[in-house]
């Protein structure tokens, strides 16, 4: 093969993928190669082809095909991972395998409460699926729209709302197909008489899962995902702090709630910036000619939304004593800390939603149903019905603004938008809190963007951060300056040791910064399961992204 010239190895290759899934399944025309190479990071990579098998059985032949024509691969679920690198590979050339065609619900076990699902079934499809078929089980979704994978979001090891947003924990099982070809069952799953593969992950012997999220050792085609069980009753709450110096004290508050599980939900803390960017763009008519907003009409905005500088937003799940009680705990816990919170109920949202429609189009009636949208959506999602409102942060510098009938459809890398995501781990103590804010927040000053952050507590103990450069991609000045901004923060996060718990493509090859055993030893393994590099070559795999990175540079683009 390798005796051909490009050309011919191209049409070689092409006939080759025709044969295994079909010549509709196969496209290379320059506008699906452009359409893959779109990402809201500042540069994306261009796939020599797209293939959308529907089976596992044709991605193994995939697989086999990759390594008799030395053409690595690029798997993608629905190739949605907005402001990690979207459906782009970490770098040129390679063959983005999408697999949104296998969207099979595959099993859902009501009494045991699990569903056994390929990759390509998205977060509407699944919550559809729920509730045509009456089943009292909700499943966690996250705000990056209905129509993103479920999958592809947990091998992310990305976090959601419910009691069961830490995703990751609720797996239990999966198929991963293996540069070899093989298919590798994981926990009990490779016991053909097995009754519980997809209720004790850890089967017995070397616990693999965690081996196939954020890595490039295999392609994963089937998961188990535990659900949740209706809750008789939900409220949720909100409380705010008006000066930014009380979110330290606001979390000490809540760590304890956190910690002794009367807060189950993965709570959010967001400034006040991520919540107006949750249902508006930049205002350029108010602010021409400037890339953040003055001080004087971030003031305007945040009164206008009623919201101080930081935000809590969570959930409370159980009976309705259990809510009650965690009710009065909350309260007790944030008495005398300039905060108080505010519960949602369906009833108060109704009763808002008919005052809103009697205040008519008046400035009170504007805001109130602004209010109660939101509500409405946060309540959907605490019960695992998507909504992609909370998108809108990613339009935020787009000059269009948002796009026609948003949220249907929003597809940020499609619509041009600007957006990287730096997403520290930090211990939950409100010291941690403001020190990340002060190490990130004059970088964003000195490079004129406006510094949206969220802090969410993913577990009992730890911080999620996610701290957005929003970025008009149209403005050359304005793409180099957010590149720099984002490198500043990462840099400046990664030396103060509040590493990040996922990264883009951007960032694959700052990993390894100390050449250290535990990317050695990641190596070794993917040298033993890959050793030609074809699955996803410079994926979490520091070194290989590194030469990528200079390939690129090298080349000018």
């Amino acid at each position: 093969m390798s005796s051909l010239e490009p050309d011919q190895r191209r049409a070689a290759l092409l006939r080759a993928l025709h044969d295994v899934v079909g010549a509709a399944q196969v496209r290379d025309d320059a506008s699906t190669l452009e359409r893959y190479a779109r990402s809201t990071a500042a540069r994306g990579t261009r796939p020599v082809a797209l293939v959308t098998p529907g089976s596992e059985a044709e991605v193994v032949a995939l697989v086999k095909l990759a390594a008799a024509h030395a053409i690595p691969l690029c798997p993608v679920s629905t190739g949605k991972n907005w402001g990690y690198g979207d459906a782009c590979a970490v770098g040129d050339g390679q063959l983005v395998v999408e697999l949104s065609r296998m969207n099979r619900i595959l099993q859902v076990d009501a009494e045991l409460a699990y569903a056994v699902i390929e990759p390509g079934v998205t977060q509407q499809q699944l919550s559809d699926y729920l509730r045509e078929h009456g089943l009292p089980l909700w499943m966690d979704c996250t705000g990056a729209g209905p129509d993103t994978s479920l999958m592809g979001n947990i091998l992310e090891r990305g976090f959601g709302h419910s009691p069961y947003g830490n995703r990751l924990q609720h797996v239990s099982g999966m198929q991963i197909v293996l540069a070899s070809g093989d298919v590798l069952h994981t926990g009990f799953g490779h016991y053909p008489q097995a009754r519980t593969t997809h209720l004790f992950p850890y089967g017995v012997g070397p616990f693999l899962d965690g081996m196939f999220t954020q890595s490039n050792f295999g392609i994963v085609t089937r998961i188990g995902l535990w659900l949740m069980p209706q809750a008789a009753c939900v409220n949720h709450f909100l409380c705010s702090v008006e000066r930014h110096e009380q979110v330290g004290a606001l979390v000490e508050r809540l760590r304890p709630l956190r910690l002794d599980g009367t807060l189950r939900s993965i709570v959010h803390i967001g400034n006040d910036l991520r919540v107006i960017s949750g249902g508006a763009v930049f205002p350029r008519a108010l602010a021409e000619g400037q890339s953040c907003l003055p001080d004087a009409l971030r003031a305007q905005l945040r009164a206008r939304a009623g919201v101080g500088a930081w935000t809590v937003s969570g959930a409370l799940y159980g009976s309705a004593a259990q809510v009650a009680a965690a009710r009065a705990a909350l309260r007790a816990a944030l008495k005398g800390s300039g905060a108080s919170a505010r519960f949602l109920t369906e009833r108060k949202l109704r009763l808002g939603a008919l005052l809103g429609r009697m205040l008519g189009q008046s400035a009170a009636g504007q805001r109130l149903r602004a209010q109660v949208a939101v509500g409405q959506s946060l309540f959907a999602m605490n019960r695992g019905t998507p909504n992609g409102r909370f998108l809108a942060g990613a339009y935020w510098r787009r000059r269009a603004g948002l796009p026609a009938g948003f949220p249907h459809g929003a597809d940020p890398a499609r619509d041009n938008c600007g957006l990287l995501w730096v997403s520290p781990i930090l211990p939950m103590r409100g010291a941690d809190v403001l020190a990340v804010h002060a190490l990130v927040e004059p970088l964003f000053r000195q490079h004129r963007f406006d510094l949206f952050v969220t802090f969410s507590m993913i577990n009992e103990r730890a911080l999620g951060g996610v701290i957005t450069v929003a970025y008009d991609k149209e403005d050359p000045d304005e793409v180099e300056r957010a590149r720099r901004c984002y490198r500043a923060c990462f840099d400046a996060l990664m030396q103060a040791g509040y590493l990040p718990y996922r990264v883009g493509n951007q960032s694959m090859a700052d990993l390894d910064p100390d050449a250290d055993v535990y990317w050695q030893t990641v190596a070794g393994i993917k040298a033993a399961l890959d050793p030609a590099g074809l699955i996803a070559p410079g994926r979490y795999e520091p070194a290989r992204a590194g030469a990528a990175v200079k390939d690129a540079d090298s080349s000018g683009l």
